[in-house]
């Protein structure tokens, strides 16, 4: 079409003059570099349904064609991007248990998505080592990598890095460009908006608009400026570069990672790489290798409230599994005393008391933790602190420093761990043993070894599941139990309020993959993405004959 060509032509017109302003000289020759292309959130299973249905026409044929090759991938516990981006950028086994946890050492919560906790985990846990990016790019990623220019990585995201007058200028120019193709984009999208509510006034209100917030705002505009950065970095021949697309991880999350909305953007992350990989082309004595890979998948989930009666997880664990024996419950039939408002004040914490006062407490614990001073999905009371992060939520015995093991636990609450894993909303009940992690599911007790893989026993991966469960229960952050939500009795079960999740045991959380170029070799088979490190690192170090080997 005439408009298809006039955008082509456009686009090409500004790859021009993005080139024309690169920094500094062409890079030495001699070197291959290195382009990686994360699509967060997708799992194998589901880049293979999108490939056979031609939702990525662009992946399929460098496979079919270029002899690009799928290897299979193993991300391990937890199945998140932390941990995922911590080990291949710096090949470490990290101590990042979830997206949102506990260091009892420090007495203090990481989020990551919070100013800092980024920045400190990386310096941290990377110290000493060299990362796969340094002196590249990242976009949308946890971690620098070592990057020097960064843009939505959550270590540095108030403070995006760059250098240079003619790297202003570059990133004037994209800056222009994406903002023009956007808002045109935009506009066709709030047209197309508009024609859905007239044809579908009640349905479209009640789920449109948070679909199409969501595919603005990432699927145009942060998809675009990301692509086009990338862009104006291989023409500077940056010596690495790591973009990150997060459309399919947050409409996964929002609606499932096989829904019709989850699918179709894999449709726009797939144009991006192909535009990505022409720029490749144009500039070929830069020498990049492209890699396609994911970080993890999704499971499809059911939120707690919805088998919780309402309730969110934290307040049915203190409610229904910490309440101490005898806690005075106030109203109309207690007569005030001297300790009536003490023992209102604990009733209250302990979400006991009844009528009008504790709905009133539990709506401000609910709807504005921060008036607490806490994060919406952390609870702490008698020193018992609740942490939900997804299909995975943590509980941790705050009056002592170090990990608790399951006898040390179970002399202060004895069959409290059996006890959860009988709930509905509960699948998986980890805590560390004496020589080997222990397993509650469904009020029974197993201990995890690669020869008694206890509930894995029917899995082809159930080694592999055993290993990195050893994994995560050896790390000193992870919870004193560690509880999933995935295989609960009603399904998959998450502890936050979304349709997909990460970061549990579920094959389809588990198994990734990378897609490389012909001549990468890796690893037979990478069953955890500290293998891809040795791999990238590699490229910073070795001539070209000698760095796809």
């Amino acid at each position: 079409m005439p408009l298809d060509d006039l955008v082509l032509g456009l686009q090409r017109f500004v790859d021009r003059l993005i080139r024309r302003a690169r920094r500094g000289c062409a890079p030495t020759a001699g070197r291959r570099r290195l382009l990686v292309v994360q699509i967060d959130g997708l799992s194998r299973g589901v880049l293979e349904l999108a490939l056979t249905q031609g939702r990525m026409p662009f992946l399929r044929r460098v496979m079919e064609r270029g002899g690009w090759r799928l290897h299979p991938m193993f991300v391990g516990l937890p199945s998140s991007t932390p941990a995922f981006q911590m080990a291949a950028m710096y090949g470490v086994r990290p101590d990042i248990p979830g997206f949102h946890y506990h260091e009892k050492r420090r007495r203090e919560d990481v989020y990551f998505p919070r100013a800092g906790d980024a920045a400190r985990v990386e310096r941290a846990q990377a110290a000493g080592r060299r990362g796969i990016l340094e002196g590249g790019a990242s976009y949308g990623c946890v971690f620098t990598g070592g990057a020097v220019d960064n843009l939505f990585t959550f270590a540095i995201m108030k403070r995006p890095t760059g250098s240079g007058l003619l790297a202003a200028l570059s990133a004037l120019i994209v800056l222009a460009w994406v903002a023009l193709k956007s808002t045109v984009i935009t506009a066709v999208e709030l047209t197309r908006a508009v024609l859905r509510l007239v044809a579908d006034p009640v349905g479209e209100w009640r789920r449109g608009w948070k679909w199409l917030a969501i595919k603005v705002g990432l699927s145009v505009w942060v998809r675009e400026l990301f692509t086009l950065a990338v862009a104006r970095d291989i023409y500077a021949g940056a010596p690495a570069i790591y973009v990150n697309y997060l459309d399919y991880d947050v409409l996964s999350h929002a609606y499932g990672p096989r829904h019709g909305r989850a699918l179709r953007s894999l449709r726009r992350v797939d144009a991006a790489i192909k535009q990505i990989w022409r720029v490749c082309r144009r500039v070929p004595e830069h020498g990049y290798d492209l890699y396609v890979l994911s970080d993890h998948g999704q499971a499809l989930c059911t939120p707690f409230a919805q088998v919780a009666g309402g309730r969110r997880f934290e307040r049915v664990i203190f409610e229904d599994f910490f309440t101490p024996h005898g806690a005075r419950a106030v109203g109309p039939e207690r007569p005030a005393g001297r300790h009536h408002l003490a023992s209102g004040i604990k009733a209250l914490r302990m979400g006991r008391a009844p009528g009008f006062f504790q709905r009133f407490f539990n709506y401000i614990e609910e709807g504005f933790p921060w008036v607490l001073g806490e994060v919406k999905e952390a609870r702490e009371r008698d020193n018992v602190r609740v942490i939900c992060a997804g299909p995975n939520a943590f509980i941790y015995f705050v009056d002592d420093a170090a990990p608790l093991a399951i006898d040390r636990i179970e002399k202060r609450w004895p069959g409290l761990a059996e006890d959860l894993s009988r709930h509905p909303g509960v699948g998986y009940v980890f805590a560390r043993g004496a020589d080997a992690p222990v397993c509650f599911w469904r009020g029974k007790r197993y201990r995890l070894t690669t020869g008694e893989p206890g509930p894995f026993a029917g899995r082809a991966d159930a080694a592999l599941v055993v290993s990195s469960i050893g994994d995560l229960m050896a790390m000193p952050s992870a919870g004193d139990f560690v509880i999933y939500g995935i295989d609960a009795a009603p399904g998959h079960v998450s502890y936050i309020a979304e349709a997909g999740a990460h970061a549990g045991p579920s094959p389809e959380e588990l198994h990734a993959f990378v897609v490389a170029p012909p001549a990468a070799r890796f690893p037979e088979p990478l069953n955890h993405p500290v293998q891809l490190y040795p791999h990238f690192v590699r490229y910073l170090e070795v001539p070209e004959r000698e760095s796809a080997a």
